[in-house]
């Protein structure tokens, strides 16, 4: 059901030129609704794309951002600092007249003690103590970012493999396509997690990679991720294995995709 706002309302997205919101953006457009996208550089208007120029780290500018919208989805995101930008943008959306904040946040959030994992669990608690009515995603790494890890980890001469740690990579469509969902959808709360098809580990991922792209195979180094994150990570902790929404991308199929090998698409990947 698709929530009560008029669609000459514009709907706010915060990190509409990133990976997520390259595909978000579109989606939204495609229902009907103008988009206004938060950017830190200028850009002209496009397909029915506003960007306003601001900084969610200095609030420069975020005020008028959210003026006039109903609707927020908060996707940006970055090394450190989010919690902080999320905070801000709370702060605006306060005082506007915004009726339901969106916000994507990660699988381990509050599983896996590693200061930007906090950072995001904090956004989370900043949006769910707003008093706006508010829904939150978390989804597993996206594919594209396992990618970058694995093709610097394939450069080294001999291959690190954390004992224990496993990932479930999830194709950034599907999130996108989830997250225009909820989006358009009245406020939810916590929702189901996002995770891909598989538990993979990084020996596992190697091996995909490798037999896509070739090159010669590496001896292993295992190695133990100390203290309280390794023990977290070792348990699984940044996993949701039960009740959590699947999607149907492989990494595998995702490598192809990208080798050219595999010409799928991502409503193909849904049906």
């Amino acid at each position: 059901m698709t929530y009560p706002s008029s669609s000459t309302t514009p709907l706010l997205v915060t990190g509409g030129t990133g990976t997520l919101g390259g595909h978000v953006v579109p989606l939204l457009r495609a229902a009907g609704h103008e988009v206004r996208v938060l950017t830190r550089r200028p850009r002209p208007a496009a397909d029915g794309v506003t960007y306003v120029t601001g900084d969610l780290l200095t609030g420069a500018a975020v005020d008028a951002a959210v003026d006039g919208v109903h609707t927020v989805l908060h996707l940006a995101g970055g090394p450190k600092g989010d919690d902080e930008a999320t905070r801000t943008l709370v702060r605006a959306a306060s005082g506007a007249d915004v009726r339901h904040l969106v916000y994507i946040s990660v699988v381990g959030a509050d599983g896996v003690p590693l200061k930007w994992l906090r950072t995001k669990l904090d956004s989370e608690r900043a949006i769910a103590d707003s008093g706006i009515p508010w829904t939150v995603l978390r989804a597993a790494q996206f594919h594209e970012l396992t990618l970058t890890m694995i093709e610097k980890m394939a450069k080294l001469p001999v291959l690190p493999v954390p004992g224990g740690m496993r990932l479930q990579p999830v194709d950034s469509r599907e999130v996108a396509a989830r997250l225009a969902e909820l989006t358009l959808a009245a406020p939810s709360g916590r929702v189901p997690d996002l995770t891909g098809p598989e538990v993979l580990d990084l020996a596992a991922l190697t091996r995909s990679y490798r037999a896509v792209h070739g090159g010669r195979r590496r001896p292993h180094l295992p190695v133990r991720i100390p203290g309280k994150a390794g023990r977290a990570y070792r348990a699984g902790a940044n996993l949701a294995l039960e009740g959590a929404l699947v999607g149907r991308l492989t990494w595998e199929e995702f490598l192809a995709e990208r080798a050219g090998r595999g010409p799928r698409t991502a409503a193909a990947h849904r049906s």
